[in-house]
């Protein structure tokens, strides 16, 4: 098995870094674009997501990738504010936010991508999302 985890500071600017930490990380294993593209629409959606509903300021995520044969295992993780009710936060176009203009696709997204997605959360806690794709 091989990992790696990164933390950094839950703003917006970061998004496209923990994108590119994922892709780059994978690369040793020779994926198709296909998969890539996956990986980074889906870390894309968890980390937004930290973002924007975790945090009403400061805050940080952690991002945690883990490759063993073809199975990728993706952790993003915030210490936020949390998920009052999961079920209803996986709901197509429910938002928490929607004075942010925000489309409420967010788990929706996550799931159509991956092959496996979990979520846990503590309110005043914070969020964990768990991801799996097999790579082709």
């Amino acid at each position: 098995m091989n990992k790696m985890k990164i933390t950094f500071d839950a703003v917006s600017e970061n998004e496209s870094f923990a994108r590119l930490a994922v892709s780059g990380f994978l690369l040793y294993k020779n994926p198709n674009m296909g998969d890539i593209e996956d990986i980074k629409m889906a870390v894309s959606e968890a980390v937004t997501n930290s973002i924007i509903h975790g945090y009403d300021g400061e805050g940080v995520i952690d991002l945690s990738c883990s490759i063993e044969g073809r199975r990728v295992c993706l952790v993003i993780e915030d210490y936020g504010k949390g998920i009052e009710n999961i079920e209803k936060a996986r709901e197509p176009m429910y938002t928490s936010k929607p004075e942010c203009e925000r489309s409420g696709l967010g788990f929706t997204v996550m799931e159509s991508f991956m092959d496996g997605l979990e979520i846990s959360s503590q309110l005043g806690k914070g969020t964990r999302i768990t991801m799996y794709k097999d790579l082709a």
